[in-house]
């Protein structure tokens, strides 16, 4: 993979980034019911790291010699708890498939560090993951 390419998926990546900041801004708003103070919670507390994934990206961009785009990836609409939380477990899991491959590319590419950072960003994304398939678990229908 050439460095052109890598800037390109990256921008994609931080597409998605935006899109997550957006959407748990969002969602946190919309949250409604017994639950939400809780799913407010729960959402506030994603931003940074999503904030933290997308700065990086950014950067690593630039350190390409790319430009960071500044238009978000699409946010799915949702009009419930269950259907915002399905939103973000579907996210969150394009995430994590997403940045399992950037680490391969990356080290292909021969940069170390950022394989090494992308794949820390799997684990963030998977974690995610898998806390929303808990809270999902027992949720009603």
């Amino acid at each position: 993979m050439d460095k052109q390419t890598m800037i390109e998926k990256l921008n994609e990546d931080l597409a998605s980034e935006l899109a997550a900041i957006i959407q748990y801004t969002t969602y946190a708003a919309k949250a409604t019911g017994p639950y939400r103070p809780q799913l407010t919670q729960f959402y506030l507390a994603e931003v940074p790291d999503e904030l933290g994934h997308a700065q990086y990206l950014a950067n690593k961009i630039v350190a390409l010699g790319g430009e960071p785009t500044t238009v978000a990836g699409k946010v799915k609409a949702a009009h419930s708890n269950r259907e915002m939380l399905e939103a973000v477990l579907a996210a969150e899991k394009e995430a994590t498939a997403g940045y399992t491959q950037r680490a391969k590319e990356a080290e292909e590419l021969g940069d170390k560090g950022m394989a090494v950072q992308l794949e820390d960003m799997v684990r963030d994304e998977s974690g995610h993951a898998e806390e929303v398939e808990r809270i999902l678990m027992d949720w009603p229908l």
